[in-house]
């Protein structure tokens, strides 16, 4: 199904914000459980203004770059949808980007400000400090009533906001190691909210649970921009949480929840809410999108909970969905993440482009007002992503049955997709090749019940260091990677298979020594929203 946002009127986010302002002024916005604290969408607007022109009096103009480096909260929300209401381009900073991720991102994205949390302040800063610009940081509390005086602001004019003007710049991994930046306008965010709202038929009586950051693209455009564009509400907790998931569902009264197949599998390994008394009657359907679901967790949680799973596929570059199972539980299938939404799709030969037909496996490709306009600062990548007629190059292979599910096979790139985060293996190999003993090393991705994809590295030793462990190199990647990204398995090999050309063949690793595979094994490519 192919839907424009442009027929509600609501063009870009300012439009959006002004118009359910105007509509219901006193509707909710935005409940933070950590103070009981919401925000109408009168107050929304108010603030969106105040922080416009506070950005203007701080010397930056529309266009300019403003970072976030901030865990969900009251504040987050403001600043993700104010600062692209003022025109500017907001870019929220993954958490997790470990010290080279952090100073490219910074650096790259030409950012004017960052707003940042104390727990993050020192590491901000030992960053800026490596690059040759002046980069303002303003560091906040998540939790406050206010971050500035609103009756301070200078009341000047705001500059004007088109729909073709970019709003956000999202980095996310590649396969060289160093994150791209996605530019998505604001047409592009405001059609990823309305498919979401399309597909799920929701309405301003409809409240979601966030569960993810807004450092991620199904955090941004499906929890926090959706419920802008049907006038409904989000309840934002500071993190995902087992023990209080249930309880703040219910309490809030939220009628739906969006997760990932991580928060899935951790939530059927808890025991059921209702054993205490919870009543989850009101939730209406289960979103799970950013890592394929494995089927058997999929019936698993709709049999324990009582609730039905409509699982989607989605990614940066197309402003979150762009695949979506229907609403109708009799109408959707396990195992695919949906027929195209909000886009159109087609699946062709890799090597010749030419369209397939139903069955045939080929590259998945989308077409749309969701896609992205580009890549920051690199029109190669561009070019090699996006066609003249605005076909987007997903890189994932899968086919397309008779009623237009896709069904994921496998991927192009060679992305470790862990719990929804884009892990690039060149960045796990490096690291090992840091160690003293190591000659060769490489990652690829495995499946796992709890993330989708683990990571499991294959290592030929130096002569002479046989004596090396696995353990040794687990402790040097937990050093140098940080625990999230270091190999779960680490594998010694005589050699790596190569290519022709002596590029390694990451896929047969898997064939020259397979390690187990976690129960619940996943498909192809994780979606990423």
């Amino acid at each position: 199904m192919v839907c424009k946002a442009e027929g509600r009127g609501m063009r870009t986010v300012r439009h959006v914000i002004d118009a359910q302002a105007a509509e219901r002024p006193e509707h909710l916005y935005l409940i933070a459980p950590e103070t009981g604290r919401g925000i109408t969408y009168a107050r929304l607007r108010e603030h969106s203004v105040a922080l416009t022109r506070y950005l203007l009096g701080r010397g930056l103009n529309k266009g300019d770059k403003v970072s976030l480096m901030l865990h969900n909260g009251y504040q987050t929300a403001r600043l993700f949808l104010g600062v692209m209401y003022g025109g500017f381009v907001v870019s929220p900073v993954n958490l997790l980007s470990q010290p080279t991720q952090l100073r490219h991102v910074l650096d790259h994205s030409d950012s004017k400000l960052v707003f940042v949390g104390a727990d993050f302040e020192q590491r901000v800063r030992a960053m800026l400090k490596e690059i040759r610009r002046d980069i303002a940081v303003e560091v906040i509390d998540v939790d406050a009533e206010e971050i500035f005086d609103p009756a301070a602001v200078p009341q000047v004019l705001l500059p004007e906001v088109d729909e073709e003007d970019d709003a956000l710049l999202m980095y996310t991994s590649g396969t060289t190691g160093l994150p791209k930046g996605v530019v998505l306008t604001h047409k592009n965010v405001v059609s990823g909210g309305f498919f979401v709202t399309q597909a799920h038929q929701l309405t301003p009586q409809d409240r979601v649970l966030a569960s993810l950051p807004l450092y991620h693209i199904n955090g941004q455009i499906v929890t926090a921009v959706a419920p802008l564009v049907h006038g409904g509400s989000v309840v934002m907790p500071h993190r995902f949480s087992v023990s209080n998931f249930w309880d703040l569902a219910c309490r809030y009264g939220c009628t739906w929840i969006n997760v990932v197949p991580t928060i899935i599998s951790y939530l059927l390994n808890s025991p059921d809410p209702r054993g205490k008394g919870l009543d989850l009657s009101k939730i209406r359907f289960c979103r799970s999108a950013s890592a394929p679901l494995p089927p058997v967790q999929h019936k698993a949680f709709e049999e324990k909970f009582g609730i039905g799973i409509i699982e989607t596929f989605g990614m940066t570059e197309t402003a979150a969905p762009c695949f979506t199972n229907p609403l109708d539980p009799a109408r959707r299938k396990i195992g695919s993440p949906g027929q195209a939404f909000g886009n159109e799709a087609k699946i062709v030969d890799p090597d010749t482009g030419r369209p397939l037909p139903p069955g045939q496996v080929g590259e998945m490709m989308v077409r749309g007002d969701n896609v992205m306009r580009g890549y920051y600062k690199d029109p190669a990548a561009t070019a090699k992503t996006l066609e003249p007629d605005g076909w987007m190059h997903t890189g994932d292979l899968g086919y397309m049955d008779e009623d237009g599910f896709v069904f994921v096979t496998g991927r192009i790139k060679e992305l470790i997709i862990k719990g929804g985060e884009n892990i690039a293996p060149r960045e796990i190999d490096e690291a090992l090749l840091k160690h003293p003993a190591v000659l060769e090393a490489a990652a690829v991705g495995i499946p796992d019940e709890h993330y989708g994809q683990e990571i499991a590295a294959y290592v030929v030793l130096k002569e002479g260091c046989e004596g090396c462990t696995q353990e040794e190199l687990t402790e040097f990647c937990r050093e140098q990677l940080g625990r999230y990204k270091t190999p779960k398995l680490i594998r010694f090999v005589p050699e790596l298979p190569k290519g022709p050309s002596g590029k390694v063949q990451r896929l047969k690793l898997l064939e020259l020594q397979s390690p187990p595979s976690a129960p619940g094994a996943t498909r192809g490519r994780a979606q990423a929203a």
